[in-house]
């Protein structure tokens, strides 16, 4: 299983790594955000990008999204294997 963290610092994006293969996301409190011993077990830690005038994300909000890429991901590629 892969653990990737959400943090807004990051540099990678949720659309930039696969999510196709076993994956637990990890999602830090609103406000405070992953502790730093958490980020440090994760395998990658991802943001989600936004709009400049969009600070963060509610992390209910957050969650959805990546679950929805999560989806996307494994549904195209499942697509792609039946081919």
């Amino acid at each position: 299983i892969w653990v990737i963290g959400l943090d807004g610092t990051s540099k990678s994006t949720i659309y930039d790594i696969n999510l196709t293969d076993a994956t637990a996301i990890v999602m830090g409190s609103e406000g405070k955000g992953i502790r730093r011993l958490i980020k440090e077990t994760c395998d990658q830690i991802v943001t989600i990008p936004m709009s400049e005038s969009i600070e963060s994300l509610n992390v209910s909000v957050a969650t959805g999204i990546a679950l929805f890429e999560i989806k996307r991901q494994r549904e195209i590629n499942k697509h792609c294997s039946n081919q």
